[in-house]
């Protein structure tokens, strides 16, 4: 009888230990919502940024304080009809595309690397330039679900998005000179911009940190590369292995001279990482709308209304915080890279922030 009972209630406490388990595993799923910028919603994910930057706390997330006016890039009016927004917006693209002294920061011919950026869709006579780490995925969704191949977004499987050659989403450098002319002339065109400094985190924390489509070509050949060239002391016996710091990653995003060699070497994985301006070519294509990511969720439904597709397709539901600009984060990135490597690298986005009215990081410069 007593062993009986003795075995009753280790089965007991066992149970009890499989539900305590199985709890804090939900609970620490539910905070693991991860979208395709690479970023985590709802919890916390620093990497050190530099050899001098701050340590991560794996243990307890910070808590974000309310953020203030002076925490957001831009001031987001709540308006009701968003058009007053986008035409301030491409007022300021315009006066900005004619300032001669950034001339050679905004202005980029139109090439067939930005050609290639440029995904069409003929049924509904739209252009979309591709600018990664902003939810280009979602958009890429919306293109093909109005190119008929299917009903709905939520039915795209992930791993068709990113494939070129099967997601029916042809690139404008695949049509003729004459039919690249009549559809940059006529068709609906819009492309999405982010906090450039932000989206340099993004992309930095996506392809080198956490590197979630297993593409092993930035860890393994353009990690060690830019190590090489730009880590102090170093040793080639373990360039993999020891990873690539943000303040790496800075250094050569700034280089005016010598990045260039290496750029041509990395090919068009620099798409990640590249200008606004380079991409898409904005003071050459007279684009109809460009979205902010900071206010997304007033710019997506303003975009499917402009491009006459509202009624066609839904955008993908954002998760909550998701688009908010973090002042926070930035500062922790760049809170071990010296201000001359912070000044190069704004030198280089310089005119992304004035093109897209964002306003320049003086937290970080001065």
């Amino acid at each position: 009888m007593g062993e009986a009972m003795r075995h009753r209630w280790l089965l007991l406490g066992a149970c009890g230990w499989v539900l305590l388990i199985l709890m804090f595993v939900s609970k620490f799923i539910s905070f693991r919502a991860v979208d395709d910028y690479g970023e985590m919603v709802g919890a916390q994910s620093w990497t050190v940024p530099g050899t001098k930057g701050l340590k991560s706390n794996p243990v307890s997330s910070p808590v974000k304080p309310t953020p203030k006016p002076s925490d957001q890039p831009s001031v987001v009016p709540t308006v009701t009809d968003w058009q007053p927004v986008v035409e301030r917006r491409m007022e300021l693209l315009s006066t900005v595309c004619k300032n001669i002294s950034l001339g050679n920061l905004t202005h980029v011919a139109i090439s067939k690397f930005v050609l290639d950026r440029i995904f069409v869709c003929d049924k509904q006579k739209i252009l979309f330039c591709q600018t990664p780490k902003v939810g280009n995925t979602q958009w890429k969704k919306v293109l093909i679900v109005l190119n008929g191949a299917f009903p709905t977004v939520e039915e795209i499987p992930e791993n068709l998005v990113h494939d070129h050659e099967k997601n029916g989403l042809p690139r404008l450098s695949s049509l003729t000179p004459q039919e690249i002319t009549h559809r940059l002339s006529t068709y609906f065109k819009f492309f999405i911009v982010r906090d450039p400094f932000e989206r340099l985190i993004s992309a930095f924390k996506d392809k080198f940190v956490k590197n979630p489509r297993f593409e092993p070509w930035y860890k393994h050949d353009i990690a060690p590369a830019i190590i090489r060239k730009y880590r102090k002391f170093h040793r080639d016996s373990d360039l993999a292995a020891s990873g690539l710091h943000f303040e790496d990653f800075v250094r050569y995003l700034g280089d005016a001279e010598g990045r260039h060699r290496m750029d041509r070497q990395f090919g068009e994985h620099i798409i990640h990482w590249v200008t606004y301006a380079d991409l898409c070519a904005p003071c050459e294509i007279h684009y109809s709308v460009v979205g902010h990511h900071e206010t997304l969720e007033q710019d997506a439904p303003h975009i499917l209304k402009a491009a006459g597709i509202d009624q066609m397709v839904s955008y993908p539901a954002i998760p909550p915080g998701i688009t908010r600009y973090n002042r926070t984060k930035v500062e922790q990135y760049f809170s071990g890279i010296s201000k001359r490597d912070v000044r190069r690298l704004y030198a280089r986005y310089q005119g992304d922030f004035q093109l897209f009215g964002y306003p320049s990081p003086d937290f970080l410069l001065n």
